[in-house]
């Protein structure tokens, strides 16, 4: 393996690298968001990964535009009344400790037990906002997931759901079923996603992606219906915000590729397009 293959040890590790676009954003005088915790949660070898894996800082702007959408989503949805905040796959995201957030506010993380580990660790003496938990949880465990989400959906009567940076390592289909799932509970009434067109996803795989699929975290998903994917699983898209507009709106965005603005309408399809979106339970 090469160097830079090998500083990608599996899918965990890309919670490290997105820490360390967290970490450089944070020391801009004009930071969008500031994460104090960052830099030890990426620690040395999410930096290493940033800078050693082939055109590992080139998207930063994305990263960075990406983390500001997902807290402009859950900081209105916490105004809004939402009670429980379930964050699938939350990686080394520190939002229950940076923001500014109601005492009685409940936030599980879920993740894989080599990420929960790691992070229980480096924030051991931190004292969060809010009232924290941590579940190890592989999702594509489906039973125990079912089980999980039943469990939360009884311990609140608005709960919004947040998965950053996860469903593109999923197929459609681990998609559909995840949504599926989300759908089932009664309280789950919101759920916020990062999406890819496929024209995106294509570029992807053919750059960054190829060393991310030798260490097992292979891009998968990108729906040709966009959001609307999700219609059919009882979800519908509410709000749909492109990084690449978000990131020019604040000055993070490479010149080269202004040219590609402005950002279609409707479905994106083969352009190169990514996205936060709300979902909103019918």
């Amino acid at each position: 393996m090469t160097q830079s293959i090998s500083t990608v040890r599996g899918i965990s590790d890309t919670a490290r690298w997105v820490a360390y676009f967290r970490a450089r954003e944070t020391e801009r005088p004009d930071a969008l968001f500031r994460d104090p915790y960052a830099e030890r949660l990426a620690g040395t070898h999410g930096f290493q990964i940033a800078n050693t894996l082939p055109d590992g800082n080139k998207h930063e702007w994305a990263w960075v535009a990406r983390t500001y959408l997902f807290d402009q989503f859950l900081s209105r949805a916490i105004h809004q009344g939402a009670e429980l905040i379930v964050n699938l796959a939350a990686g080394l995201d520190a939002r229950p400790y940076r923001m500014n957030l109601p005492a009685t506010l409940q936030w599980v993380e879920v993740d894989l037990p080599d990420i929960v580990s790691y992070k229980e660790e480096i924030l051991r003496n931190e004292k969060p906002q809010c009232r924290v938990e941590r579940v190890s949880l592989d999702l594509s465990d489906v039973p125990a997931r079912r089980t999980l989400f039943a469990e939360l959906d009884r311990r609140a009567r608005k709960v919004v759901v947040a998965s950053e940076g996860l469903l593109i390592y999923f197929t459609a289909e681990e998609v559909g079923s995840l949504a599926k799932d989300l759908a089932a509970g009664q309280h789950f009434q919101s759920w916020i996603i990062d999406l890819a067109s496929p024209g995106q996803l294509r570029l992807m795989q053919r750059t960054t992606g190829r060393q991310l699929s030798e260490a097992g975290a292979a891009f998968k998903f990108g729906p040709s219906e966009g959001a609307d994917f999700f219609a059919r699983y009882g979800w519908d898209a509410k709000e749909v915000h492109g990084l690449l507009k978000t990131a020019t709106q604040f000055k993070r965005a490479p010149v080269e590729l202004l040219s590609l603005l402005p950002e279609p309408k409707g479905n994106p399809g083969n352009y190169p397009w990514t996205g936060v979106c709300l979902l909103e339970k019918r």
